[in-house]
């Protein structure tokens, strides 16, 4: 059982890790060493930042530990750009804003996003990342007081908390940069290091120098180009749909007592109802929980594939041979005559319900605005003191379209 309570690295000396997209990222004192010696954090060395977007860039195996590092050292760079601009930034804050970075992440489940509201019901990553940092708190003794409090915005210095979580924080700008590299979509790198030299803060937020403005219409372009190309590519949403339509059946076979093989963490949301205020009140909920990365999933289906449930078995198939669902993309929400038909022709084909054939197609509605001027605005800094908001500052002809909020609608179907 992974437990909270560790024993103090004692003699750290100097620690490196060399990372293929910064370099060599130093690991600065036992503090943080600790906390990257956590089992909770090395559990995501076990969980895949883009889910399951292998399947589309068959490079994307990288996980949430190394984006987190890099999101550390980022931040690293960040305070250390600050404090050369004249801020005083403590020891002690510079070592809660990197705590915070690196465990900004720590309550993701199985392929990161794709298993929210699939094993738990009604409770998203960030607050299981702030229910995990509190339990890894009270090992610490209270060490990760001011973590939890730049982490939750509640911190004197909010720009702290801008590194963490904003529209230009250290988060975005290491995934860009990482996912782009792994996935091999040069399109989505962006001048990180520019950008953090441009950093100020103004009345206590984080602003960027006016001559860094170009590298923020990079990285806001880089932004949507990533989404379009690579988190939404719509492959990667249908082999999501694919996966969660396994666990929905594998959970309903569980609801009739089937007997299905899976670990003993699996098994305890297979066959229980687990929602936001088990996990949020339970101790054994939110250990089962932390046992769980991808290999549960993929050695369940793996197994599951010769299950003799049909619908199981013939979607756990396709998931392990890269059969995965069709798409097909629209602008406007699909007709229900049309799922109707597709639901007629499994029913038909199969022999089973229509009913039982909902299994064997997928609706999602996706979205992006890469830049909302109304959500933690980007402030250029010009020499006379004056402020603009991003979108007011830049003359780039299409930063319109980088505000709008572009919306489509997926309808992913078994092809048979």
């Amino acid at each position: 059982m992974l437990s909270v309570n560790q024993q103090p690295v004692k003699d750290i000396k100097r620690k490196i890790i060399n990372d293929p997209v910064f370099g060599f990222i130093n690991i600065p004192n036992e503090f943080i060493y600790e906390i990257i010696q956590h089992p909770y954090f090395q559990r995501l060395n076990r969980i895949k930042q883009l889910g399951l977007s292998f399947l589309v860039y068959p490079g994307a195996e990288h996980t949430r530990f190394l984006h987190s590092l890099g999101a550390m050292h980022l931040m690293n760079e960040a305070i250390s750009q600050l404090r050369l601009q004249g801020l005083d930034i403590s020891d002690e804050e510079s070592d809660a804003a990197k705590a915070a970075i690196l465990l900004h992440d720590i309550g993701h489940g199985p392929f990161s996003h794709v298993l929210e509201n699939t094993l738990v019901q009604g409770v998203d990553h960030e607050s299981i990342s702030l229910l995990m940092l509190e339990k890894i708190n009270g090992a610490f003794n209270g060490k990760l007081d001011k973590a939890i409090a730049i982490f939750q915005n509640r911190y004197d210095k909010p720009f702290l908390h801008q590194l963490v979580s904003s529209q230009l924080d250290v988060d975005r700008l290491d995934y860009l940069c990482r996912d782009s590299f792994f996935c091999g979509v040069s399109e989505g790198m962006v001048g990180s290091a520019r950008i953090l030299k441009m950093l100020h803060v103004k009345n206590g937020r984080l602003v960027v120098e006016a001559k860094g403005i170009y590298s923020i219409e990079k990285f806001l372009v880089a932004r949507r180009l990533m989404y379009w190309q690579v988190y939404l590519h719509k492959t990667s949403v249908a082999a999501e749909k694919l996966l969660t339509n396994i666990l929905k059946r594998a959970k309903t076979l569980a609801s009739q007592n089937t007997e299905l093989f899976c670990s003993p963490a699996l098994r305890y949301f297979l066959y229980q109802h687990v929602d936001r205020e088990k996990l949020m009140h339970s101790a054994e909920a939110l250990e089962q929980f932390v046992r769980l990365d991808d290999s549960d999933i993929i050695c369940a289906i793996k197994t599951w594939a010769e299950h003799p449930d049909f619908i199981l078995s013939t979607l756990c198939k396709a998931f392990v041979n890269r059969q995965l669902f069709k798409v097909e993309v629209r602008e406007r929400p699909f007709e229900l005559a049309a799922k109707n038909i597709r639901l007629e022709q499994y029913a038909t084909h199969f022999g089973i319900s229509k009913s039982d054939a909902d299994y064997f197609i997928g609706e999602e509605t996706v979205s992006t605005d890469t830049y909302d001027p109304n959500n933690d605005r980007i402030n250029i800094l010009y020499k006379d003191g004056s402020i603009k908001d991003i979108a007011d500052a830049s003359d780039m002809l299409n930063i319109n379209v980088l505000t709008k909020k572009v919306e489509k609608y997926y309808f992913c179907y078994y092809k048979i």
